[in-house]
């Protein structure tokens, strides 16, 4: 029996019962699936197959990319881009701007595409629309701000003119990871197409399907055709053939995979942004609001299932109120709805696959081993997919647990206690990671002041994650072993292109008039640089 969604259309019921199986099985008409595929670049007549992690069921047979794929979707992309670099900004902006009303638009087809390719709950899937929708917006909104010409000091006031062009780069490469498979996918690629470049892009293989429909919301919004190149295939086979005709790579991943795009990106001189990997800190003061503290730590740890760079991994929370934060997080954490489910009714999906539902269960037993104290969780549900485990406390993580300085990527937090605040800004960082932290305070000042001593790229107060990623206005991105460049706000659009400096000198040259000689030349020169400092010019 089959029966389609009416606000979507793709989806088609599987043949179980609920009441003796509670794995959902979800299928995709294939016309649809065909729709979608048609955008890869691809002429190898080899596919990969793409399984929901849900219930494990396969969702499509994705066309798959060679090196000679890539050399055609640049190729295109390049013709495409003249013309784009040409298009005034105000039909930049109002593609966007029919992009945001767009997703809105067909929220439930994406959500549903989002969920039957991550695994994650819906809730956490309209977090990922939110947030593209926003970056489609404020991009279109700032554009002027970012990229009109701008005037700046010249040499000699009133004799020199000087300006500032942002010159787009040209295509812009961008790898993209599965953990959040449609914001990643596009976000990054939206502000590098408002600046006038073109877009290759490789999303992972694990979720192509919602990148392809994001990309095709694109064109229907009036992006021009080959301005957005679609690739798809392992990245040990397609990454070094893009990052060697990219003018620009943005990349998303892991920290030693972002190490190879780094020295790749060096080798040509181009440039390169990175966002890696975090284990990140919630800081809990004494003073903290416990009961948003224990709420921000439930989304801030399990939000999809803890596959986030972002999410918090080690809670540390002050001696006078641990006892009452960690039962009221305990409490919150055990009446979490975890299922394989379209709906709005769960908490937290699965994890993606088998290879993150390892690493997971081998952090956990390792703690376990070694001596750690599992207060919630902790456990695999293979009864609701093939890739569930149960969100995670762990009390008494020591060092020589693998779970203490690695990052777990997965919903497992590990609690530790301070007495004293400024050991708790050094034990949280420690390690090499820097990407995100969170403070719980009622004294937003002194959180504020806290912050400035983490070394992270992003720091929320009374927030886990959202308040600094949702604020598109400001950059988003990692210090140290977290990556390097940094999206959104200025930074992220800016990446993109170069900057160009032009100088118009008038009425006197900067050279000695007609018969002066050098030296005459050099104590005029220098009179006129004193009374400029005298005046307070630049």
């Amino acid at each position: 029996m089959s029966a389609q969604n009416p606000q979507t259309g793709p989806l088609v019921d599987g043949p179980h019962d609920p009441e003796h199986d509670p794995r959902a099985s979800y299928a995709l008409e294939p016309g649809y699936v065909a729709g979608l595929t048609r955008r890869v670049v691809s002429t190898t007549g080899r596919t990969a197959e793409v399984a929901s992690p849900l219930g494990g069921q396969p969702l499509a047979h994705i066309p798959q990319s060679g090196a000679e794929d890539v050399d055609a979707a640049f190729a295109r992309a390049r013709r495409a881009q003249v013309a784009w670099a040409r298009t005034p900004l105000e039909e930049r902006s109002a593609i966007f701007l029919r992009y945001h009303d767009l997703l809105f638009d067909r929220r439930d087809e994406l959500l549903d595409l989002v969920g039957l390719e991550s695994g994650k709950a819906r809730k956490d899937a309209y977090l990922e629309l939110a947030h593209l929708a926003l970056t489609a917006r404020y991009y279109a909104r700032t554009a002027h701000q970012h990229l009109d010409t701008r005037r700046v000091a010249g040499m000699i006031p009133g004799a020199t003119r000087t300006e500032i062009n942002r010159i787009p780069k040209g295509v812009v490469g961008i790898i993209s990871p599965w953990n959040y498979p449609l914001t990643m996918a596009i976000c990054d690629g939206l502000p590098a197409l408002m600046a006038g470049n073109a877009v290759v892009a490789k999303p992972d293989a694990q979720t192509m399907l919602t990148a392809l429909l994001a990309t095709q919301l694109l064109e229907e919004a009036g992006m021009p055709a080959d301005l957005w190149q679609v690739v798809a295939g392992p990245g040990r086979e397609l990454g070094a053939p893009m990052i060697q005709r990219s003018d620009y790579i943005c990349f998303t991943g892991s920290t030693a995979t972002g190490r190879i795009v780094a020295q790749q990106c060096a080798d040509r001189l181009i440039g390169c942004s990175l966002e890696l990997g975090g284990k990140n800190p919630m800081l809990v003061l004494r003073d903290a609001p416990l009961e948003r503290a224990a709420d921000g730590a439930v989304r801030g740890v399990f939000s999809n299932a803890g596959q986030l760079c972002v999410s918090m991994e080690r809670l540390f929370v002050a001696d006078q109120v641990y006892d009452r934060f960690v039962e009221r997080f305990v409490a919150r954490t055990e009446a979490m709805t975890l299922g394989a489910s379209l709906d709005w009714s769960v908490d937290m999906g699965s994890l993606i696959s088998q290879d993150q539902l390892d690493t997971v269960q081998a952090h956990v037993d390792d703690a376990v081993a070694k001596g750690a104290r599992v207060l919630a969780g902790g456990r695999a549900r293979p009864d609701l997919g093939p890739y569930f485990f149960e969100p995670t406390i762990l009390e008494g993580v020591t060092p020589d647990m693998t779970c203490f300085g690695h990052e777990t990527f997965g919903p497992v937090v590990s609690l530790y206690r301070f007495h004293d605040e400024s050991d708790a800004v050094a034990r949280a960082n420690e390690g090499d990671y820097g990407l995100n932290a969170s403070i719980y305070t009622r004294d937003g000042a002194r959180g504020r002041a806290l912050a400035r001593q983490l070394r992270c790229g992003t720091v929320n107060i009374n927030e886990a994650y959202g308040a600094t990623f949702g604020s598109l206005a400001a950059p988003m991105g990692g210090m140290r072993d977290s990556g390097m460049g940094r999206r959104q706000g200025a930074e992220g659009i800016h990446r993109y292109t170069e900057a160009q400096s032009v100088a118009t000198q008038r009425l006197v040259p900067i050279a000695p008039m007609l018969g002066m000689s050098e030296e005459t030349n050099a104590k005029l020169f220098t009179l006129g640089l004193r009374a400029m400092k005298k005046l307070g010019k630049a």
